[in-house]
């Protein structure tokens, strides 16, 4: 395993994150493909086997439940300081004005809530899951500042927004002396390569970590476009992702395909270490169901692309909308 800097910051990570969002109690939420705790233990362990010391949850995944079995696992699979654990906060969690979004009040629970439901005394990365418009930004960066120095988390970070939103976030901080966002974890793969003209110039140079998810696009570079799993079948917010350019993305899916053959490797493979390659990605964030999936992800890391075998897998790509709030 390979291990880097966390953004600018001093912490070293696993080149590869594992996700957790699979693992969780199936009836709690929208993810009825998701693990419960039985089947899900040996991914976490296994992961740690590899190497592998990034773990990314969210408060609500699964209703909180994919925080409570990954803080279960490793507390009896990994010594805490072994580990760096990565949650995040926006959604909705209780019914109310205030059981949603990034108010000051919202964060304060909700750092103490995944706290417990995880296990311990404070994560590494607490991450805004999403940009929340009704609440002013210099209101959430005070909080998570004040998250930080009162030790629950060591570092924060940002998902999915737009570039501008993210710059004037690390303004406002800046300004006020406030702790800043070290991580970016947006939304990055050969189907959708938006990120590329503002976001992940953005972060190389402001020094920021690029923890891309679903790295494989949910799946789909790894199979052939017309054949489905159980997720995609349940997966309405994945469906929605693809729809308006399904004929470009199923071009790119049979180029990651031919790639993977003449090197005789599997395309979960291929799809990744285009991922792994481009500056400045840090961890991609992994999905693993299935023993194989945690084996290629491992594998991919070996897997150094060839500049024409980069221009084969992007030529086909055509502009996508911008998905910069997803």
């Amino acid at each position: 395993m390979d291990y880097v800097k966390l953004g600018n910051t001093g912490t070293d990570v696993s080149r590869l994150c594992l996700g957790c969002m699979s693992y969780g109690v199936p009836e709690r939420g929208p993810h009825p493909w998701s693990l419960d705790e039985e089947k899900s233990r040996p991914f976490i362990k296994k992961a740690l086997e590899l190497g592998i010391n990034f773990f990314d949850t969210a408060n609500v995944y699964s209703d909180g439940t994919s925080e409570e079995i990954v803080g279960r696992a490793l507390k009896d699979f990994a010594k805490r300081d072994e580990v760096v654990i990565a949650t995040k906060v926006h959604g909705r969690m209780r019914p109310g004005p205030n059981g949603a979004g990034l108010s000051r009040k919202a964060i304060m629970h909700e750092i103490d809530e995944s706290l417990r439901r995880l296990g311990t005394d404070y994560v590494d990365l607490y991450q805004i899951h999403r940009w929340d418009s009704r609440t002013p930004i210099e209101e959430t960066m005070e909080a998570l500042h004040d998250v930080v120095k009162a030790g629950k988390a060591l570092h924060i970070g940002a998902s999915s927004m737009y570039a501008w939103q993210f710059l004037h976030a690390l303004h406002v901080a800046e300004k006020n002396g406030w702790t800043r966002f070290v991580t970016m974890q947006n939304y990055v793969n050969l189907l959708y390569r938006e990120e590329e003209r503002e976001m992940l110039p953005l972060c190389q140079a402001e020094k920021i970590g690029v923890i891309p998810w679903s790295p494989m696009a949910r799946g789909r570079l790894t199979r052939d476009w017309d054949e489905s799993s159980e997720r995609s079948l349940t997966d309405e917010f994945g469906k929605s992702l693809y729809a308006a350019t399904a004929e470009a993305d199923r071009k790119v899916v049979e180029r990651v395909a031919e790639v993977a053959a003449n090197r005789g490797i599997p395309r979960a493979q291929v799809a990744l270490a285009w991922v792994l390659q481009k500056q400045p990605v840090t961890a991609p964030i992994i999905g693993a169901t299935k023993p194989h999936h945690l084996e290629d992800a491992v594998a991919a890391l070996s897997v150094k692309l060839t500049p024409e075998e980069i221009a084969k897998l992007e030529e086909p790509y055509v502009p996508h909308p911008v998905l910069g709030g997803i």
